[in-house]
């Protein structure tokens, strides 16, 4: 069974073209895009709006969630499945920006270091952006 109908499945969503579409775009990438960067790919074959409310509902569902980098205009990244449902978000790991390629990818893998608050604080979501050469890129350097 393809990849994104099984996502689409599991979390009860109707198979509609540009869900699948969009679901296949966040497939094929490794690093999280932004809703420009998906309107220049998907649009006109799907308006604007219709784009819009899959995003909104793949992030309620759990599917995608936002990726916030040093350009303050979010991105999208795949959930993944070991740490997300629709009741349930986990985003607490590192994201990492390349300096040369431009592309923000999770480091689900990567443990984020305790933090200590002040007394009184309660951290509900924490995003850490290490920026920096990828592998691809560090490769070309050499």
């Amino acid at each position: 069974m393809n990849v994104a109908v099984s996502i689409l499945n599991k979390h009860q969503l109707r198979h509609t073209a540009c869900r699948l579409e969009t679901l296949a775009i966040f497939i094929s990438k490794n690093f999280a895009i932004s809703h420009n960067d998906l309107e220049k790919i998907l649009v006109p074959a799907f308006d604007r709006v219709t784009l819009y409310r899959t995003l909104k509902t793949f992030l309620e569902k759990g599917i995608i969630h936002k990726v916030l980098d040093d350009e303050g205009t979010p991105k999208y990244a795949l959930c993944s499945p070991h740490y997300c449902s629709m009741d349930e978000h986990h985003h607490n790991h590192v994201h990492f920006k390349c300096s040369t390629c431009g592309k923000t990818r999770c480091l689900d893998n990567t443990i984020i270091p305790k933090i200590s608050l002040p007394e009184g604080f309660v951290a509900k979501e924490f995003n850490l952006l290490i920026q920096g050469l990828c592998n691809a890129c560090s490769m070309e350097t050499r």
